[in-house]
């Protein structure tokens, strides 16, 4: 894979395969107007990553729908390509592709930028690549299930929050989805076979079933729909059945185009068409986002002084642990082995050290943030912990 050469190729081009190898960079032209107009409106010319990535973050949180998305889309491109790629080398040969694992991985930048939290200082790449790696191996773990289950064992197992949220990705009107959901509470509360093993194997409710389905579902669309409409039939409950279960394999493994694919250069419409907003962008927008970088950069020093003191109090053994494992990249069983000592112990000392570093992060960033610890902010500085502890590991004079 060949290096992109300069901010406008880093943030406008998206890696293209063939079959399952990387045969270059397609730039999107609407993405390289926008970048260029956007350089072009600088009083002075900015070649920072950080700088551009705060400047399209900025503008994504903004407004979602903007190009900034499709900017970071492009940034994250080798962040996606090495989840994949290392997630593809952990399972059997044939049964994934890099390409089909990139395009699989590559639809959840939304992801990425809605748990990104740039004011406490951590790189966009390196939070990236800790989400990608989790939702490919979760999108794989699901593919799985949902291809051994039957329609009917799917129905069974999903949640109804999952359900909805199928429907809408299908742009099904809220009306539709009513419908959908109410038969699939009725089929849930009649259907419950009584099947000790092969349960995956679920097969289609009898007559029986069918129809007690129907009735309950004719009764209660007078008090649970806001438009009742007319009776349904069997056949047309399990038509609608039957069509929730394909859309619901269609969001837990969504069949991916490519989202690397040119679009050449026939795009319609002007720079001030597509992005109107940056008309207004004027040189304070400009200092006020380079005042943010310098501050996210600040905050990042900070912590990192926060956990390198924290490491420093470790007692020599656990700091040799954790040296061991990030280092030099060794399992635990081989850290054991180097030092002499049970396999679980290496465990519990290594789990031990690193929830002593996350509780110092969190009481950190509670005190000098003022953010509310929650679970989702507690997993999200669990992630940066774990990528700080990779980099800081990294680095030459610490091997």
């Amino acid at each position: 894979m060949r290096p992109r050469q300069g901010i406008t190729e880093l943030f406008t081009t998206f890696l293209q395969f063939d079959a399952d190898r990387v045969i270059g960079w397609a730039s999107d032209a609407k993405l390289r107007r926008n970048m260029l107009n956007s350089q072009a409106r600088l009083s002075e010319p900015e070649n920072s990553d950080n700088f551009w990535v705060a400047f399209w973050y900025k503008l994504w949180h903004e407004k979602p729908e903007s190009l900034g998305r499709g900017h970071l889309s492009a940034y994250l491109q080798e962040v996606c390509y090495w989840a994949a790629h290392k997630t593809v080398a952990s399972f059997s040969p044939g049964q994934n592709t890099l390409s089909d694992c990139f395009q699989m991985v590559a639809t959840r930048t939304d992801k990425v930028l809605k748990g990104f939290k740039p004011e406490m200082g951590f790189n966009l790449k390196n939070y990236a690549s800790a989400i990608f790696s989790s939702e490919i191996k979760e999108m794989l773990r699901q593919q799985n299930e949902v291809d051994i289950c039957t329609d009917w064992r799917l129905l069974r197992k999903i949640t109804q929050k999952r359900l909805v949220e199928s429907l809408q990705n299908v742009a099904l009107n809220p009306d539709i989805i009513e419908r959908y959901v109410l038969a699939w509470k009725c089929y849930q509360s009649l259907y419950a076979p009584q099947q000790p093993t092969n349960t995956r194997k679920l097969t289609r409710p009898d007559d029986a079933t069918w129809k007690a389905i129907a009735q309950l579902y004719n009764f209660q669309r007078q008090t649970q729909l806001s438009q009742p409409g007319a009776e349904s039939s069997i056949e047309t409950i399990e038509k609608w059945l039957l069509a929730c279960a394909k859309a619901i394999r269609a969001y837990l493994y969504p069949n991916v185009n490519s989202l690397n694919a040119p679009k050449g250069e026939d795009d319609s419409g002007e720079f001030q068409d597509f992005l109107p907003q940056l008309q207004q962008e004027s040189l304070l927008t400009e200092v006020i986002a380079q005042e943010e970088l310098l501050e996210r950069q600040s905050k990042q020093s900070q912590i990192s002084t926060v956990l390198i003191a924290s490491l420093n109090e470790l007692d020599p053994e656990a700091q040799n642990i954790i040296k061991l494992y990030y280092s030099q990249g060794l399992t635990q069983q081989q850290i054991a082995q180097e030092l002499g000592v049970k396999q679980y112990t290496v465990s519990r000392r290594l789990g031990k050290s690193k929830d002593t570093l996350l509780l110092k992060l969190a009481t950190w960033t509670k005190e000098s943030l003022h953010i509310s610890l929650d679970s989702l902010v507690l997993s999200y500085i669990s992630t940066t912990l774990e990528e700080w502890l990779k980099v800081h590991y990294s680095r030459p004079s610490l091997q």
